[in-house]
């Protein structure tokens, strides 16, 4: 099935139209994707007729243990993982990530370094820094690359030594898009024997995650970002799988990824992820297995938003007095579409207001990506106004974004 905008829109409540209003433009996609109906009545469907604990003799708690083991499969798929069990769930991949830096950071020593990045949002840099902090651990940051808002990759790989235990890198930033190139990071974090921890929670809704490819040692992404509840999951690979010791009560299972499981799982969540990778899949091939449909589907969502992306610089091209803190259409393979903007010394705050008023869902600030902000001197002006596309946002929608801020910007300078 071919993908258009316009389908992918009727499976969405919160993007049809309203009689006698003007509708909304969710513009905030970076903060959390709007919901298809698939999605809404998986998770209902699951509580109003299944709701059960894991481990009963009865109908309900065994439909339970479906539901867990279908949303282990469907990750499984998405991020090309080796099997089910690298899959692990957690309320978000915030508390996913801390609980995870436990048992990770364990056997750390003083003399230890971990090396964060100031492209990261600080889910990705403050939890490494709590456990560095606990174990005597040195911290090292990689700066971004001025010139596009990118990672400064020669930095970082120049801080990578025998001493490095940990490298946690983005994916993609959740602020100006940029990719990264985190095969060249595991290769050089890999030969001195040190972990890869990825956040692919800007990337996954825009490009399909393959941590075959990527080779990291652990991914972590958010549900509520790619269409679906508010949930984290990880991948962990099969050696730290098995060797890590994680934080646990004493009776819970010493096998699998139950082992990094805390407490009673949000099984309708779990129907939810599963409802949202179909979404995602829809428009591959019917009979075709689950990944092959995701790659299908994907191509077409990034032949789209790479439109979308190219229509939106050139109407930023346009508008006076518009800097774009990110990479350019000279190479725009490398983002997402994600904008981070500035116009001369306007606060972006009201100008966020404004679209608001507008029904324009935009973001202002720093977005918790607070060492980008920092090092670009814009933490004290405010940050920057966020514009985030999703595969169901049009190219008339970014046209209706800019007459708005042809009207705008000047009042707020």
């Amino acid at each position: 099935m071919t993908f258009t905008p316009e389908k992918a829109r009727e499976q969405f409540t919160a993007l049809t139209p309203k009689v006698g209003q003007q509708s909304a433009i969710f513009f905030d996609g970076p903060g959390g994707s709007q919901v298809p109906v698939s999605v809404l009545e998986a998770m209902t469907h699951y509580l109003g007729h299944f709701n059960a604990n894991l481990g009963g003799h009865y109908f309900s708690s065994q439909v339970t243990g479906d539901v867990m083991r279908q949303a282990r499969e469907s990750m499984q798929a998405l991020l090309n993982a080796p099997s089910a069990d690298n899959i692990v769930f957690g309320a978000n991949m915030t508390s996913l990530t801390f609980q995870l830096s436990r048992a990770i950071s364990r056997e750390w020593r003083v003399g230890d370094e971990v090396v964060v990045t100031a492209l990261d949002h600080y889910a990705n840099v403050s939890t490494w820094a709590e456990a560095a902090k606990d174990k005597g651990v040195t911290v090292h940051q990689a700066r971004v690359d001025e010139s596009d808002c990118s990672l400064d990759l020669p930095h970082l790989l120049s801080l990578i030594n025998t001493n490095t235990r940990l490298v946690a890198v983005t994916l993609a930033s959740n602020t100006t898009g940029s990719i990264v190139d985190v095969q060249k990071i595991v290769a050089a974090a890999h030969q001195v024997g040190a972990a890869v921890y990825v956040d692919a929670v800007h990337y996954a809704p825009h490009r399909l995650v393959d941590v075959a490819a990527l080779g990291c040692d652990f991914l972590v992404c958010s549900a509520y970002k790619f269409f679906g509840p508010h949930l984290g999951i990880a991948y962990i690979a099969k050696p730290w799988l098995e060797s890590l010791t994680p934080y646990k009560v004493e009776p819970a299972t010493d096998i699998g990824p139950g082992r990094f499981e805390t407490g009673t799982q949000n099984f309708e969540a779990l129907a939810g992820v599963i409802a949202a990778v179909n979404y995602l899949a829809q428009w591959g091939e019917a009979s075709a297995p689950l990944r092959t449909r995701l790659e299908q589907s994907y191509a077409q969502y990034n032949q789209h938003e790479q439109a979308l992306s190219e229509h939106f610089l050139q109407c930023l091209e346009a508008l006076p007095n518009a800097r774009l803190y990110g990479i350019d259409s000279g190479d725009i393979q490398r983002r997402t579409p994600t904008f981070a903007l500035r116009f001369d010394d306007a606060d972006p705050l009201p100008l966020a207001k404004a679209l608001g008023e507008q029904n324009i869902c935009v973001w202002n600030g720093h977005f918790y990506a607070l060492g980008l902000v920092k090092q670009l001197g814009l933490l004290e002006s405010g940050g920057v106004l966020r514009v985030g596309l999703m595969h169901y946002n049009t190219k008339q929608e970014i046209d209706r974004l800019f007459e708005q801020l042809h009207s705008l910007v000047h009042l707020y300078r």
